[in-house]
């Protein structure tokens, strides 16, 4: 299997569980425990609700950030393929997290933690572009290094 198909493949799951982790809490589940709930939220903001300000042209600014993204990497097709997993990862999450907001409220997200002091909830999506950045990271380190 090519790495291209392999990076498709990769975006199609991520994509596919999320949005369906996300049914499932729109759905009505919720689990409550004492450092970890899983309850829906929907975040209509970024990060941390940054920007809520920004309400429906978010999502168009988000489109316009991922567009940009992948001009760029059409024209420089080596760093395409030096980082096409985690580019993967950052536009499947990207693209269902983008859905969510045309789909519902904002994004939803479920995973909140509440252990000793409040943190942001989020959802698979934020948590694949985060695994993707350290992935990036590392992929640099170990080329710059050789």
């Amino acid at each position: 299997m090519t790495p291209k198909i392999k990076a498709i493949l990769l975006f199609i799951a991520v994509f596919a569980i999320d949005q369906y982790i996300k049914f499932i809490f729109v759905n009505g589940f919720e689990a409550k425990g004492s450092c970890i709930s899983l309850v829906l939220a929907y975040n209509t903001g970024v990060a941390f609700s940054m920007f809520e300000f920004l309400g429906a042209y978010l999502k168009y600014i988000q489109i316009g950030l991922l567009l940009g993204i992948a001009i760029y990497l059409y024209k420089d097709r080596e760093m395409f393929h030096t980082y096409l997993y985690p580019i993967s990862l950052i536009f499947s999450a990207g693209i269902s997290n983008i859905l969510d907001r045309f789909i519902h409220i904002g994004v939803v997200d479920y995973v909140y933690w509440h252990c000793g002091f409040d943190f942001a909830i989020f959802n698979l999506a934020d948590v694949m572009i985060d695994v993707a950045i350290v992935w990036i990271l590392w992929i640099h380190y170990k080329t710059t290094k050789d």
